[in-house]
């Protein structure tokens, strides 16, 4: 398995992910998105799966501050400020290859790990 966390040090699901992961020994790349924004590339890929407004935390603070709830900015240009203003992102953002998972998702996590060691029977 080879595991991404995109997310931030402050947000509790982002800490129950690492948590998942480490108590079942699998290593996992984190990317801190307060230090390192996600890409264009890497936000499409999960645009493609989740679409634009399944990315966004409309329950979150910094999407209140921005009076985005007013605005009304379609979820497409909304993905585009995500890039610089990378707390409006639901978190974490995980990837496992080509699967991907949007916010706490333990179960689907469960079923990557059931399936790579069926793989490996």
């Amino acid at each position: 398995m080879n595991i991404q966390v995109f997310g931030f040090n402050d947000d509790q699901d982002t800490r129950k992910a690492r948590r998942f992961f480490a108590e079942r020994r699998i290593p996992v790349h984190y990317v801190n998105l307060d230090e390192r924004p996600a890409s264009k590339g890497e936000l499409r890929r999960f645009q493609e799966k989740f679409s634009a407004a399944g990315l966004i935390d409309r329950e979150g603070r910094r999407f209140r501050e921005l009076g985005l709830p007013v605005r009304g900015d379609s979820p497409e240009r909304m993905l585009e400020r995500v890039v610089v203003e990378p707390r409006l992102l639901r978190t974490p953002l995980v990837r496992n290859g080509n699967r991907l998972t949007v916010g706490h998702a333990p179960d689907e996590w469960k079923a990557w790990m059931e399936s790579e060691r069926g793989g490996r029977a």
